[in-house]
């Protein structure tokens, strides 16, 4: 399998609140738990805009679940990450953790 590209923040951010949040993961559950995360307001057309695009690369993918009452009979789009979409979080979890270890000196020109 290819290294994945790096995820842009939001994407990186969605992918990983679909992750953790398993079956639960639809649009308004990722962005309430993104929202108590960041302590900052996130719009729900910028989650179904990331959440589109992450399962355009193949990261996440969707179904519609069961009608619901609660809802006026309507059913959600849930999401689950992929095992691309997992090895996507992955590799951002190794760029992260090289840039936080201390580059060694570079050799100054002679």
């Amino acid at each position: 399998m290819a290294t994945p590209k790096p995820l842009a923040g939001l994407e990186e951010l969605v992918l990983l609140t679909v992750s953790s949040l398993g079956a639960a993961a639809y649009g308004v559950t990722v962005q309430e738990r993104l929202e108590a995360e960041t302590r900052s307001p996130v719009s729900i057309g910028a989650v179904y805009a990331v959440l589109d695009r992450l399962e355009g690369k193949g990261y996440v993918r969707s179904w519609l679940g069961d009608a619901t009452a609660a809802r006026g009979g309507r059913r959600k789009r849930l999401f689950r990450a992929t095992g691309a979409g997992v090895a996507a979080l992955r590799a951002m979890d190794r760029i992260r953790a090289s840039l936080w270890a201390p580059s060694p000196p570079s050799p100054k020109p002679a």
